[in-house]
């Protein structure tokens, strides 16, 4: 049986929480899947941060990012670029943090 990208998502984040646990991590959960399948995962992950699991979401999908995180932290060539409440935080801030600083010639 072959099932559909958000179908084979759903299942797999299923059997995980199955599972007791205080922490889970997502890698670009949603990628690649439609927009109805999104927010079932969506749900999901607001359902166990609302039971007091740690959902820590890894994306590169900055509207989803902004859309979802409490907290963003923006990673440049692997490291912490800097950190962004989700109150605050707004995409113009967050690709700031994620471009190379370009640095000025003196002449």
């Amino acid at each position: 049986m072959n099932l559909s990208g958000g179908n084979q998502q759903k299942a797999i984040l299923g059997r995980w929480l199955s599972e007791e646990m205080k922490v889970i991590l997502l890698d670009e959960p949603t990628r690649g899947i439609d927009v109805g399948a999104k927010h079932e995962i969506y749900n999901v992950i607001y359902a166990l941060a609302a039971s007091g699991v740690a959902v820590v979401f890894a994306s590169s999908d900055l509207p989803e990012v902004l859309g979802v995180a409490d907290r963003i932290v923006v990673m440049r060539e692997g490291e912490v670029a800097g950190e962004l409440l989700h109150d605050d935080a707004n995409e113009q801030q967050a690709l700031s943090l994620a471009m190379p600083k370009v640095s000025q010639a003196v002449a």
